[in-house]
């Protein structure tokens, strides 16, 4: 284990000391937040710049080291009760009926114009299903992909070639629609 240097009286001894420390408390916040590394680098500030706001509570000859893990432990402790407190309360705001978290309803069908619908129902079932999901039912990627049971990659595959297909249909006559894009399925 290395050894740290000594802590005296002198105004900067701590703050020197701290920077020696810097890796072995980076190292430890890395685990608390499961290798998350922009929150591990916001821990070690938090923590670094909590240990010099209490710079004059720290004893010196006792161990910096011992002091400041605790202080990152504390800040991590903190955070995740806050982050706690915060879902709670979102979840009470979802509950609420008159709350202004509540999603807007999704698109229906019956706003688009028959035109649009049918050329919708022409496209092959594959990319009618994302381009439903994702555009109409305004879903993720993720969550359409769970839903078709495909990888995400399916999906915007599908959902490029449904829309390419949607906008030929929509761009011809209706008669020529239908035939465009049954030409350009197989």
């Amino acid at each position: 284990m290395n050894a740290l240097p000594a802590v005296h009286a002198s105004p900067f001894a701590l703050r020197y000391a701290l920077l020696d420390l810097v890796p072995s408390l980076r190292s430890r916040a890395q685990r608390l937040c499961l290798g998350r590394c922009d929150e591990a680098e916001d821990l070690v500030q938090d923590t670094v710049e909590r240990a010099l706001r209490f710079e004059p509570s720290y004893e010196p000859g006792t161990n910096l080291r011992a002091w400041t893990h605790q202080i990152l432990f504390s800040v991590f402790i903190t955070r995740c009760r806050r982050r706690r407190r915060e879902r709670r309360a979102l979840d009470a705001l979802g509950s609420d009926p008159c709350s202004w978290t509540h999603r807007d309803d999704p698109p229906e069908m019956s706003r688009l114009t028959r035109r649009v619908q049918d050329a919708i129902e022409a496209l092959p079932r594959q990319f009618g299903a994302a381009v439903k999901l994702v555009d109409l039912g305004e879903l993720s990627y993720k969550e359409a992909a769970e839903i078709l049971q495909v990888p995400v990659g399916t999906v915007m595959s599908r959902l490029f070639r449904g829309r390419r297909l949607l906008a030929a249909a929509l761009g011809e006559d209706a008669s020529n629609g239908d035939e465009q894009i049954s030409a350009r399925a197989a």
